[in-house]
């Protein structure tokens, strides 16, 4: 019993101090967890769908969840870029990158879709 109340108030500590870390993350960079939060979730979307109502075209289904994946994987790369690891790096340069690989992505799928 001791074990569990312990194992309760370790999470409920460890909970409170991500908490407050993440209280103190920029605007900026909660945007942009934002925005990988929503396209992991419209993907995970997808995938119910695809397996509740069927693949008929299937590689529309791959290209838009490849779309997400791809899409939340850049803006992961935007916000390792934007959070000063790179400090020779400018943000506006690391959103113009990120623009530019979207763009390349998205061609890549439209081009898939056939």
């Amino acid at each position: 019993m001791a074990r569990e109340k312990s194992s309760k108030d370790n999470a409920q500590a460890l909970f409170h101090s991500l908490r407050s870390a993440y209280a103190a993350t920029p605007v900026n960079l909660k945007i942009i967890d934002l925005y990988v939060g929503f396209a992991v979730f419209t993907a995970l979307i997808q995938v119910v769908y695809m397996a509740t109502v069927g693949s008929f075209p299937f590689n529309s289904f791959l290209s838009g969840v490849l779309s997400c994946v791809g899409t939340a994987v850049l803006a992961v790369c935007l916000r390792i870029q934007v959070n000063k690891e790179f400090k020779d790096l400018p943000p506006e340069r690391a959103f113009a990158d990120f623009v530019l690989c979207n763009l390349v992505l998205h061609l890549v799928i439209m081009n898939f879709l056939g």
